[in-house]
């Protein structure tokens, strides 16, 4: 019985160094005041860092950044839809940022799944019913994914590429050379060469990514190191490994989300009042007819040019303007 005893306060001991750990790196993080007051909370597996701003009676927005982005991607988009009385709520994605796990054993899991059951544990933590939804590549997955699993919790979906949801059968399939060029650190990360690389060189890789998703964008050093402090995360690296090992099924999910899994592999429609945003990174895709019969509620296509990836930071005004439009879509 002493020994039982010995085992559990050790255990209590290494946790307690584990959640000291996690606090003294959520310290580091410096987050622009145009988002609102940055705040931490259990939600589900997480300790999630969020960003919260406007009047607590307004609709609920939560805003979800990409990768390799962060919530920062909203800094001009927020403001705007706080004069407008909205509620705004961003959250780091798991892996970024001031978002951690709260136990060392729950594995590092990036597939589709997860991520959408993490923003629908953040909206049970905080009491939120439904909110309209916005986000723009890890983020417009994980939006559309809860509006086709959970649609009584989406008052509006904005997503910019429209429908994303990963088909892994259909992942299988090889594309073009052409599209297959564009999709190369995908095969990057599916070696241990590339998981060492990303581990080694994650800033200059990331600034990689950022330059070829939106060539056009003249971004600033102080803009892109604002951003770049989220991936100074323990569990980043593992994350996007895992999240694009997964989509070439390369490496298993877990079981608890096969269920959802199989929901999704059926490709369901999106019944939600939505607004999808086309952009220059979509190529011959902009125009959205490759994915408009799969929104069936009330929907609106619409398409930016001279834009690229990152939609709210390189057209806030646009893309705020897409989110108060689906919050009273008719």
């Amino acid at each position: 019985m002493k020994t039982l005893s010995n085992i559990l306060i050790a255990i209590f001991f290494m946790n307690a160094a584990f959640t000291q750990a996690q606090t003294s790196q959520k310290k580091t993080i410096e987050v622009s005041s145009s988002l609102g007051t940055l705040k931490q909370i259990n939600a589900g597996l997480l300790n999630v860092g969020y960003t919260e701003a406007g009047p607590s009676n307004g609709t609920p927005v939560i805003l979800l950044h990409g990768w390799p982005y962060d919530i920062h991607s909203y800094n001009e988009v927020v403001p705007i839809l706080v004069s407008k009385g909205y509620h705004v709520f961003t959250p780091y994605l798991r892996g970024f940022g001031t978002t951690t796990f709260l136990s060392k054993d729950t594995f590092r899991n990036g597939q589709q799944a997860a991520l959408a059951s993490d923003i629908i544990a953040f909206m049970d933590a905080l009491k939120i019913d439904k909110a309209v939804i916005g986000g723009f590549d890890w983020g417009a997955r994980t939006a559309v994914v809860m509006s086709a699993l959970w649609p009584e919790r989406v008052k509006g979906l904005v997503s910019v590429s429209g429908y994303l949801v990963v088909n892994l059968e259909a992942n299988l399939k090889p594309l073009p050379p052409t599209a297959e060029l564009g999709w190369w650190y995908q095969y990057y990360f599916a070696t241990e060469r590339g998981k060492q690389g990303y581990t080694q060189n994650t800033y200059d890789f990331n600034k990689l990514i950022w330059k070829i998703a939106s060539p056009l964008w003249n971004f600033d050093k102080a803009t892109y190191d604002q951003t770049a402090q989220s991936f100074d995360n323990p569990d980043h690296v593992a994350i996007v490994i895992h999240n694009y090992r997964w989509r070439q099924s390369l490496e298993a999910g877990e079981a608890k989300y096969d269920n959802l899994e199989k929901r999704l592999a059926a490709k369901p429609e999106i019944k939600v009042p939505t607004i999808t945003i086309g952009s220059d990174f979509d190529g011959a895709f902009a125009d959205g007819k490759a994915y408009a019969n799969k929104f069936t509620g009330k929907y609106e296509h619409r398409i930016l040019k001279g834009i690229g990836h990152n939609v709210p930071q390189e057209d806030p005004k646009a893309f705020a303007q897409a989110i108060i439009d689906v919050a009273n879509l008719k």
